[in-house]
């Protein structure tokens, strides 16, 4: 048999072995980080990383999203200052899981605290863990704000909300493992009592303000009549000097002629 036969022959065989073995193998995707689950069901406490690939013929490969995972934590109900229970506070929180914590955050944990994604399998780490941290702090720090004025501190919440998740992961010691790095608030609406009695509020200002401009109206009104009658008073004391004049004038034979008007209703003493 000849080399090239040998070589011939031998090529579908290592192809078919290739196969097999690129078949029995999981890569490792960018932004997650694999273990290893032997066959007797324990954890290699090795990390694989990203690029790796890992045969799965004997035992499996879990993998774990590690990098910008969102939590949504939906239909919260808090109680603000004024002691008003918001009707929604919907808010998402994305963090980092350090990729050299995996298998301890794993091995160590309750299952619970960990979540599952929608799409891909991959299990989210600590995801229900951050996502309760988040509902307790968004209670505490809701309590310090009246629920009309939160729309308009959305940011400064979202800020505290933050530093609350932080503060509890570092005395649980997972700082270093779990690094949030947002807090968005999508949506604050409160309750439907407060919002009308904001509203009936604003009605009452309103009309308060339209009966101060009648009464100031009204006031400058008056004033302009007032006026008006002084300078017919006037007027008339006017008239009357200028008769008084006038007859001082014809009696001291001044006056030669005089002007009447056509509604002349006087007495003229012609002689």
């Amino acid at each position: 048999m000849t080399m090239t036969l040998k070589n011939a022959l031998r090529t579908p065989l290592t192809i078919a072995v290739l196969g097999l073995a690129l078949s029995g193998c999981t890569r490792i995707e960018t932004g997650e980080v694999g273990l290893r689950i032997n066959f007797d069901k324990t954890t290699d406490p090795t990390e694989r990383l990203p690029g790796s690939f890992n045969q799965t013929l004997i035992g499996e490969i879990i993998t774990f999203k590690i990098q910008d995972v969102a939590v949504a934590v939906d239909n919260m109900t808090p109680l603000a200052s004024d002691n008003s229970t918001i009707k929604d506070f919907d808010m998402t929180v994305v963090y980092n899981v350090n990729p050299s914590a995996v298998s301890e955050l794993w091995t160590t944990k309750n299952k619970t605290f960990h979540g599952l994604s929608e799409k891909g399998g991959d299990i989210l780490l600590m995801q229900n863990y951050v996502a309760l941290s988040a509902r307790n702090a968004a209670y505490k720090v809701a309590r310090a704000y009246e629920s009309l004025k939160m729309a308009d501190n959305r940011p400064l919440i979202e800020q505290q909300i933050r530093e609350n998740i932080i503060k509890t992961l570092t005395e649980e010691k997972l700082s270093d493992k779990i690094t949030v790095s947002q807090v968005q608030v999508r949506a604050i609406t409160p309750a439907d009592v407060i919002v009308n009695s904001a509203n009936e509020l604003v009605r009452a200002q309103n009309e308060l303000k339209t009966k101060e401009v009648e009464v100031q109206t009204a006031k400058k009104e008056a004033e302009r009549i007032a006026a008006l009658n002084a300078n017919a008073g006037a007027i008339g004391y006017m008239n009357a000097m200028a008769n008084l004049k006038i007859a001082e004038g014809v009696a001291a034979g001044k006056v030669q002629t005089i002007v009447v008007p056509y509604d002349f209703k006087g007495i003229v003493n012609a002689k």
